[in-house]
């Protein structure tokens, strides 16, 4: 077992006066303000290479650290401040009757504020630059220097960044030219972070090198995050404290713009935002989803309204025809399901304009995410919500990474990002005696697999006229996905009835009252307490639905299509399929019983492509 140090003691004080501070900085952003700033409180500032030649130029008093030291600079600059002179000046206790004797004998001064930025290791290796460029952007003098200051915080104050010198000189200011113990710990705990951070990506741009890892060997991985919001809670109220974090270095994916998001609100936009980059990317059409609770529970893309549809989802035609690709995607999106869309949140592939603000204002909805915003648009839906509704503006640009990793339990899983775009290239292989695809039908079968994509697993979905009309997710049985989609399949239909489009409401029954009205309506199954509220929404009760008129109205359904996340085990699912006007088939393939299932597909008048894509997601 390794020796464990004991204390050092000294005497700790709350505010150390700053009487001498070493400058050594690659990114010169506001060091020359900084260095008068300390100047003018007749700090005695030593510096190194281009950093005093900088100051010394701005006519700001500065001593190299060679003249200090009595050793110059030597190797190319790869020797600076590797002396005892400095970290002794930054490692000494203060009132350590020992090292105070100490540093006196070898003529040690106090150091007692470092500023300083590492070599730009990250910047390198991103730019392209040989392997020996990016070994020497390798710092050793910045982080022993950090390390001596953070180790030594109870005396010593260390600055890692630009953003960090006003908060320096205010403390400084209220502090007769001192730095508090409280703002010491706190940079410290940063430089530590800094420092982890630095030296995980040399260690993971080591490991990734052709020729240094021997076979079998499997590098440490190591991941820093910094702090970006605080959320109320987690996936419940009791699950607190939660926040969101940047991978140190990165953007978060999106920038709030209004509202406060929540920890599914989040985890909603960044699978919604990839489902609408995607389809937009697979089709050239503008797209959008609406999610709940971590899947969809509609996506769409820009496709013109019929009359029928436009009566079923309330929206006036000369309307429908005058609304703009994104507003017309989204309320697609909106219409697939509607009583699952109930507080979505949702995503949109192009500018969100007046057009789309306007049909989100009239919807119950927890927020939205964007690329962009127009004035107008923004203006509206800022005051949705009493001001609360949430507004995400994506990263332009955004880059995830080439992993992602999840903890669950203790365990840290990693795998390689889905990259996979589904497109047409993977509708080729159709393995049925019926081959054509046409391209509403390659785009409806494109839309639902990337759709199940981003839906929780086992997943299966149905696609028409650009939209999904009916998403099963979750399920353990591929034929229960089957089932629970083909029902919202159904009512999506019939929400296209006449006798649904002529129930006659009473004036002021609410827009989502009207939704779930016309969906028990359909589903027609009341308890008799249900149903007596249910008939005072109208001004005369309707007369039933019945189960013929409903077979009668399902029968004439036709070119729907159908996606799975992995293969049909069994033709089960084909059956089922068949009776909501399923054409079109999309899956995997690679079961023993794809046979059977393409059998099934031939029987129906099915055309089936095989996309040799697995979709699983959780």
């Amino acid at each position: 077992m390794a020796h464990i140090l004991t204390a050092v003691a000294g005497h700790t004080t709350d505010v150390v006066p700053i009487t001498r501070a070493l400058i050594s900085v690659s990114d010169k952003t506001g060091i020359i303000e900084f260095a008068q700033f300390l100047a003018s409180k007749n700090v005695h500032i030593l510096s190194t290479g281009g950093t005093a030649k900088t100051i010394r130029e701005a006519g700001i008093p500065v001593m190299d650290v060679s003249e200090y030291t009595g050793a110059v600079e030597c190797l190319d600059g790869r020797v600076k401040t590797l002396h005892p002179k400095v970290h002794g000046g930054l490692l000494g206790v203060r009132g350590n009757p020992q090292h105070e004797q100490e540093m006196k004998d070898q003529g040690i001064e106090k150091i007692d504020m470092t500023i300083l930025n590492l070599y730009p290791f990250q910047q390198t290796v991103a730019s392209g630059a040989s392997f020996e460029q990016c070994i020497e952007n390798i710092d050793i003098g910045g982080p022993s220097m950090l390390r001596s200051t953070a180790k030594n915080h109870a005396f010593t104050t260390i600055v890692t960044s630009p953003d960090q010198y006003a908060q320096v000189q205010k403390c400084m200011e209220e502090n007769n030219g001192g730095t508090t113990l409280s703002l010491r710990r706190k940079l410290a705990a940063k430089a530590f972070a800094l420092s982890a951070a630095y030296d995980s990506s040399i260690a993971t741009w080591f490991s990734e090198q052709e020729g240094l890892r021997d076979e079998g060997d499997k590098p440490v991985v190591t991941r820093v995050y910094k702090p970006e919001v605080t959320l109320k809670y987690g996936c419940n109220p009791h699950q607190k404290p939660a926040q969101i974090l940047s991978r140190l270095n990165s953007k978060l994916p999106f920038d709030i713009k209004n509202g406060t998001p929540g920890y599914i609100n989040l985890l909603d936009a960044a699978n919604a935002w990839q489902l609408v980059l995607e389809l937009k990317q697979a089709t050239g059409l503008a797209a959008a989803a609406s999610f709940k609770h971590v899947s969809p529970a509609g996506a769409a893309v820009a496709v013109p309204l019929t009359d029928v549809e436009c009566a079923a989802y309330e929206v006036k035609t000369e309307e429908a025809a005058a609304l703009t690709p994104v507003a017309l995607a989204y309320l697609r999106a909106r219409n697939a399901d509607p009583m699952c869309s109930f507080g979505d949140f949702c995503a949109v592939s192009d500018e969100v304009d007046e057009d789309t603000a306007k049909i989100l204002k009239k919807e119950v909805s927890d927020g939205i995410v964007a690329p962009s915003y127009t004035t107008k648009a923004l203006e509206i839906l800022q005051a949705k919500k009493g001001g609360k509704f949430i507004i995400l503006q994506a990263t332009p640009d955004y880059d995830a990474g080439e992993f992602e990793y999840r903890e669950v339990y203790g365990m840290a899983f990693s795998q390689k990002r889905n990259t996979v775009v589904i497109g047409k290239e993977h509708m080729q292989k159709v393995v049925t005696s019926k081959k054509e695809l046409s391209e509403e039908a390659m785009r409806d079968l494109i839309l639902a697999s990337i759709c199940l994509k981003y839906t929780q697993s086992n997943s299966v979905g149905f696609a028409k006229d650009g939209m999904m009309v009916g998403v099963g997710a979750g399920q353990q049985s591929r034929v229960d996905c089957v089932k629970l989609a083909g029902r919202k399949v159904a009512t999506w239909y019939l929400r296209q009835h006449p006798k649904v489009l002529a129930l006659p409401f009473k004036e002021g029954v609410k827009r989502q009252d009207r939704v779930n009205a016309r969906v028990r309506y359909i589903e027609g199954d009341f308890t008799k307490e249900e149903k007596t509220r249910w008939e005072e929404q109208f001004a005369t009760v309707p007369e039933p639905l019945t189960s013929q008129e409903k077979d009668d109205f399902l029968q004439k359904a036709t070119g729907v299509a159908i996606s799975s996340d992995a293969f049909f085990p069994f033709r089960d699912s084909i059956d089922h399929a068949s009776k909501l006007g399923v054409s079109f088939v999309a899956q995997p393939g690679g079961s023993v019983q794809d046979n059977e299932v393409t059998e099934a597909c031939d029987e129906y008048g099915m055309a089936m492509a095989f996309t040799e894509v697995r979709l699983f997601h959780h």
